[in-house]
C-alpha cells in the first residue's frame, strides 16, 4: 500500500510575481512523491497567507487534523520557511508528525524524516523544544521558589481542602470527612482499590468529578498534609518532562489545617510501606533484537514468547531460534557490506546524474530568458508599429507556449534532484550503519544492536525453507538477501 501524503503550498503575492509560483511548488512535490512512489492525496494552501502566524488557519487545521486521522501520513513543503516562521510554531507542527508517526518533508533543505539520516531532524527539533522549556523554566524559577519559601500555595489544591483567595487554602467541609474516611477504610480493607471502589459506591467523586481510582487513593493517603504538614518546592520536572522529587533539603514545610491526627495517618503509612517492601518488582522486558521487524510468510507478527527461546508466529505459530535469525541476519550484512570501490562507483554515479540534472535546469533557464528577450522586442516592435495589434498574437503566442512548457521542466528536475539527494545521503548513512554493526556485533550490547537494526531494517519474512532480509536504501544491485533456514545462501 503506497504512502499518503499532502502537499503544503504557502507562497506570497511578492514571490508568485517572481514566479515561485503554487503549480511550481505544486510539480516539484509532485515529482518526488512519484519518485518515492508516494500518493499525494490533498493539497493545503495558503497563498498570501502571513508568515507571523499560521496554525489558526483553517487550511492548517485540516492538515492537522488529516494528520491525526491518518488520511495522510507526511506533508511535503517547499522550506521550512514556507512551513512556519516562527520557532514556535514549528515545534508544534513537529510535535503533532511525532505523536502520529507522520513525515515531514522539506524540499529546499533536503529534509525526509522518512528516511534514517532525516530523522535526525526531529533530534533536533526535539533538542529545541528541550532548550525552550529550559528557559521557561528557568525564567518562572526564582519566582516559583521565593512563593513557595513564603508559604503561597500554588497549583491543585489538594482533595479536603478549598482556595480562599488567590494562595491561600482552608479545609472544605464536604470533602475533609470523605478524605478522613479514606485512612478509616483503608485500615479496614488493606487495599486501595477496595477503597476506591467503596467511595464511588456511595456517590463521592474527585475535584474534576470523577471517579477515585487506586492510584488517587494511595496518593492522598501517603500525602502529609491532611496531618497538617504541607510540602513545597518539592518536586520538579526532569529533562525527560517527568515529574519527580526534589531533594529534601529543597523542600519548604508549612503548617495546614489538620484532617486526620498524626497516629491515625502514621498507622495507615506504616501499612503501606510494609506492603511496598513485601511486593515483587516487575523486571524490565527484556529486549529482542527483531521485535516489530520479524514476520511469517502467512503474514503474522513473530514474538517471544514468555521463557521460550524462539521466535512465534502469532497466526500459524512457525518458529525460529533467537540464535539462528541472529547468525542469519550477521551473516547476511557480508553480501550488504559492498566494497569501498563499489559504494563509491555507485556514488560517482549519482552525483554525475545530479549534476547532469542541474545542467539540464541550466540550459532550459537560458532558454527562457533568450524567449522573453525575444518576447520583449516583439513588444517593442509593437509599440513603434512595426507590428500591427491583429498579427501581434500571431508572433507572440509561440515564445509565450515555449516558456510555459520550459517553466513546467524546471520543478520536475528539481524534484528529481531533491530525492536523488536523499536516497544518496541515506543510503551513504545505512551503509556505514550496517558495516558498524557487523564489524563490532561482538562488541556491542544488545540495546546498541537493536538501535542499528532499527535504523538499516525494512522487515524480515521467515518462511519454512528460506529468510528474506530486506534492509532500507540500500544500493540498486543488492536490494534485498536471501538465506534458507539453516543460514546458507541461496544464490
Amino acid at each position: 500500500m503506497k504512502k499518503r501524503v499532502g502537499v503544503w503550498i504557502r507562497v506570497s503575492t511578492k514571490l508568485q510575481q517572481n514566479s515561485d509560483s503554487p503549480e511550481h511548488h505544486l510539480e516539484k512535490a509532485k515529482m518526488y512523491a512519484d519518485l518515492k512512489e508516494w500518493d499525494i492525496v490533498e493539497e493545503y494552501h495558503l497563498e498570501a497567507v502571513s508568515g507571523k502566524s499560521v496554525m489558526a488557519h483553517h487550511e492548517a487545521q485540516r492538515m492537522l487534523r488529516d494528520i491525526q486521522s491518518g488520511h495522510i501520513q507526511g506533508l511535503i513543503f517547499s522550506k521550512i520557511a514556507r512551513l512556519a516562521r516562527n520557532v514556535k510554531e514549528l515545534l508544534e507542527f513537529s510535535d503533532h508528525f511525532q505523536e502520529y508517526n507522520a513525515d515531514l518533508v522539506s524540499l529546499g533543505e533536503s529534509i525526509d524524516t522518512s528516511s534514517p539520516s532525516g530523522r535526525f531532524f526531529y533530534t533536533i527539533i526535539s533538542a529545541m523544544s528541550q532548550w525552550e522549556r529550559e528557559n521557561i523554566v528557568e525564567r518562572i524559577k526564582s519566582s516559583v521558589e521565593v512563593r513557595a519559601k513564603m508559604g503561597k500555595v500554588m497549583g491543585a489544591i489538594p482533595y479536603g481542602y478549598k482556595r480562599v483567595g488567590k494562595e491561600e487554602m482552608d479545609i472544605d467541609e464536604k470533602e475533609a470527612p470523605i478524605r478522613k474516611m479514606m485512612y478509616t477504610l483503608f485500615l479496614e480493607h488493606q487495599r486501595f482499590g477496595t477503597v476506591a471502589k467503596i467511595l464511588n459506591d456511595k456517590g463521592h467523586r474527585t475535584k474534576r468529578n470523577s471517579l477515585f481510582s487506586g492510584t488517587s487513593i494511595k496518593r492522598l493517603l501517603k500525602d502529609p498534609t491532611a496531618k497538617g504538614i504541607r510540602r513545597s518546592h518539592y518536586t520538579k520536572v526532569n529533562k525527560e518532562g517527568k515529574t519527580e522529587i526534589r531533594d529534601k533539603e529543597d523542600w519548604y514545610i508549612h503548617e495546614a489545617p489538620r484532617i486526620v491526627s498524626d497516629e491515625l495517618w502514621d498507622e495507615v503509612n506504616q501499612l503501606i510501606t510494609k506492603q511496598e517492601k513485601g511486593r515483587i518488582q516487575p523486571l524490565n522486558k527484556k529486549v529482542h533484537l527483531f521485535t516489530s521487524y520479524l514476520f511469517c510468510e502467512c503474514g503474522g507478527k513473530m514474538y517471544i514468547p514468555s521463557g521460550n527461546p524462539k521466535y512465534t508466529c502469532k497466526k500459524c505459530k512457525r518458529k525460529i531460534g533467537i540464535e539462528d535469525i541472529e547468525e542469519i541476519f550477521k551473516e547476511q550484512l557480508t553480501e550488504f557490506i559492498l566494497s569501498k570501490e563499489e559504494v563509491n562507483r555507485y556514488f560517482d554515479g549519482t552525483h554525475t546524474i545530479v549534476n547532469d540534472k542541474k545542467e539540464e535546469i541550466k540550459i532550459i533557464q537560458s532558454k527562457v530568458e533568450k524567449l522573453e528577450i525575444k518576447i520583449q522586442k516583439l513588444f517593442d516592435l509593437h509599440e513603434k508599429g512595426q507590428i500591427e495589434t491583429d498579427r501581434f498574437k500571431e508572433f507572440y503566442d509561440k515564445p509565450n507556449r515555449e516558456i510555459k512548457e520550459l517553466k513546467m521542466k524546471i520543478p520536475q528536475l528539481e524534484g528529481e534532484i531533491y530525492a536523488l539527494n536523499d536516497q544518496f545521503k541515506s543510503s551513504g548513512y545505512i551503509i556505514e550503519e550496517a558495516r558498524s554493526l557487523y564489524e563490532n556485533w561482538d562488541k556491542l550490547d544488545k540495546l546498541q544492536k537493536r538501535n542499528i537494526i532499527e535504523i538499516i531494517t525494512e522487515k524480515i519474512i521467515v518462511s519454512e525453507q528460506e529468510v528474506t532480509i530486506n534492509l532500507n536504501y540500500i544500493l540498486p544491485k543488492a536490494s534485498s538477501f536471501k538465506s534458507t533456514a539453516n543460514g546458507l545462501h541461496r544464490l
